[in-house]
């Protein structure tokens, strides 16, 4: 079987992050919601903790100063700033989109949940920081062959 350690980091980063997500949502909350287990946005951020786990690993695996490391290293910062900006920024767009159609058909008994734009899209700063500092961890503790 072959083992690709960059790959395991990346997914064992987005998956303990969507973890994390599910279970602080559930004792903020005190219900399930299935969707915190695959969805997007909420802390930490599963986008960072993704690519900070496969940033570390690939440091580790092919040099700090490979050029694989240094284009890893620019996909990552990227990312990153997309979840914290840009994703946010959609997010609350989507919000103000959905407080508009609200008022303007409140009277529809056709608009409902389905027609709503999705409004937890990005993330904060700190939830960008908490999934980039999951994922070093993991990075670090994934074995590399």
């Amino acid at each position: 079987m072959i083992y690709n350690p960059i790959l395991c980091a990346g997914i064992v980063g987005w998956a303990a992050a969507q973890v994390i997500k599910f279970i602080l949502f559930f004792v903020q909350n005190a219900s399930v919601k299935l969707e915190r287990l695959y969805g997007s946005g909420g802390m930490p951020s599963s986008h960072s903790s993704m690519v900070c786990a496969t940033l570390v690993s690939t440091g580790r695996a092919a040099g700090w100063d490979s050029p694989v490391f240094a284009v890893m290293f620019v996909v990552a910062a990227i990312i990153m700033y997309d979840a914290a900006n840009v994703r946010l920024e959609a997010g609350k767009h989507a919000k103000q989109l959905n407080e508009i159609m609200q008022k303007l058909f409140s009277q529809d008994e056709t608009a409902d949940k389905e027609t709503q734009f999705k409004e937890l899209l990005g993330h904060t700063p700190l939830q960008v920081v908490c999934g980039a500092i999951l994922g070093i961890a993991i990075g670090i503790l994934i074995p590399i062959a």
